[in-house]
């Protein structure tokens, strides 16, 4: 019975998606009626090598510390996504039980980040390729929730060629109800020369292709549906910057590249966003390219 009125209560797309989740693992206990109240967090994560974890009712993330590039070398200053399909925080219990990457019922760690700018990771472009900055140096939890998760991190100086050095102080900011995440970056460097950033999403190729990458320039929107997994689903991945500042969109090896022109000390603002078809919001490449275009980005830096 309950599989015939599945698609009359929930739609024929979503009944599906819950049919074929992926096998649970050891079920994470569910949080009492305080801990199912939906909320964004931003949190350190000191007993993993300090990764820095935010999410809210829609969308999970996590990007790595310092620590991570002893554990597991070369790490990245990538972004990661995380599929979920509760209301309420669960990065920090799944993390916590040492297998991330296994359905407990709530989410799973499946965007394989590695050295690539995975969701949202930037670098500068000079000389035909992507300089990328190591692991955060240092946070700062701004707000944990309820209604608003914000922190900011410091990138030390990195590498631009050989000519010249670049670092990052990048503030990120999740409210509740969104896949997307504000970000305002400043990047500074010892020449006053305007830099090309490049901001990333991680190229795929899987049993299934290589996904779909669609790119709005008027509007400064780039989405891509992933090549499906096959037991583990599908991530969307979107990124969001001021049309006025945008140069091109290309590829390198690993990645699918939105390029802005930037001036050294000033800041400027991006969005990147996610979405799991197995979540509870999005559950095919239409659905979610149409919330994509619906967004209204603000892009003035000085606002929060």
């Amino acid at each position: 019975m309950l599989k015939r009125i599945l698609p009359i209560v929930l739609g024929a797309a979503a009944a599906t998606v819950l049919a074929q989740m992926p096998p649970l693992e050891a079920p994470l206990p569910r949080p009492d009626a305080e801990g199912q109240k939906p909320r964004a967090v931003a949190m350190l994560a000191p007993y993993r090598y300090d990764d820095i974890l935010w999410e809210n009712d829609r969308t999970a993330h996590r990007i790595y510390g310092k620590a991570l590039e002893a554990a597991e070398p070369p790490s990245s200053s990538g972004i990661d996504a995380w599929g979920k399909n509760v209301r309420w925080p669960y990065m920090d219990r799944q993390l916590k039980t040492g297998s991330q990457h296994a359905y407990h019922g709530e989410g799973l760690d499946f965007y394989d980040v590695n050295t690539t700018r995975g969701a949202g990771g930037l670098g500068i472009w000079q000389d035909n390729k992507l300089w990328v900055s190591r692991n955060w140096k240092s946070h700062e939890i701004l707000k944990n929730g309820p209604d608003v998760a914000a922190f900011k991190v410091d990138y030390a100086p990195w590498p631009v060629d050989v000519d010249r050095k670049a670092w990052e102080t990048r503030t990120f900011t999740l409210p509740l109800g969104t896949n997307f995440t504000r970000m305002v970056s400043t990047i500074g460097s010892d020449k006053p020369d305007p830099l090309i950033v490049g901001i990333g999403i991680t190229k795929r190729k899987g049993p299934n292709g290589s996904g779909v990458f669609t790119k709005d320039l008027g509007a400064g929107r780039v989405s891509y549906w992933e090549p499906t997994d096959p037991v583990k689903g599908t991530m969307g991945i979107a990124l969001m910057v001021d049309p006025k500042s945008l140069l091109e969109v290309r590829q390198d090896a690993e990645n699918y590249l939105v390029m802005v022109k930037v001036e050294p000390g000033k800041p400027f603002v991006y969005y990147m966003g996610a979405a799991w078809d197995k979540g509870l919001d999005f559950h095919d490449r239409a659905s979610w390219e149409k919330y994509v275009r619906e967004q209204k980005p603000d892009f003035d830096p000085r606002k929060q």
